[in-house]
């Protein structure tokens, strides 16, 4: 079956969102396994859990494709960056949610305008899981400019009270 013209447009905006997506759940492992290998295990942990929620977003966005009969195109939007500064990696990763979110609302308004209202509730769906994220790394960022070297002191401290 042919797709249906008026999808065209949100097929191809499923597939740049779907690209942020894999982009970003790329970025946060990267983030996930420098903070590891550093011992700051909570803040590993959460971007590990932030490229997991992304990962389930590329889920998403791949079925809608193929169920308005569109082509998936597994890309990344751009290549992963490698900050290894935990401050830097947090300013990074909400500067990429702030980007996405502002992505989708313009493109939930675009498919919602041409007609398609599956697409458009799937971004503003999506718009509020980024917004959970932006605010976490927003508040972690505050709390490294907060408190500064001991806030990875007790990074470190958590890490030592989880070793085998």
């Amino acid at each position: 079956m042919a797709i249906e013209k008026k999808y065209e447009r949100s097929i191809e905006l499923l597939n740049k969102a779907l690209a942020e997506e894999n982009t970003a759940a790329l970025q946060y492992m990267f983030f996930h396994f420098i903070c590891e290998d550093k011992g700051y295990r909570p803040l590993a942990q959460y971007f590990k859990k932030a490229a997991i929620d992304e990962m389930r977003h590329s889920e998403m966005l791949a079925e809608r494709i193929l169920f308005l009969e569109g082509a998936v195109k597994m890309v990344l939007a751009k290549g992963v960056n490698h900050v290894t500064e935990p401050k830097e990696m947090l300013d990074y990763a909400r500067q990429l949610e702030v980007a996405t979110i502002e992505d989708y609302n313009m493109w939930s308004k675009e498919t919602g305008d041409n007609g398609d209202a599956g697409t458009h509730r799937m971004f503003q769906n999506l718009i509020e899981q980024e917004e959970g994220h932006m605010d976490h790394f927003r508040l972690e960022m505050e709390n490294a400019g907060e408190f500064g070297a001991e806030y990875l002191a007790l990074q470190v401290v958590d890490n030592l009270k989880h070793a085998e």
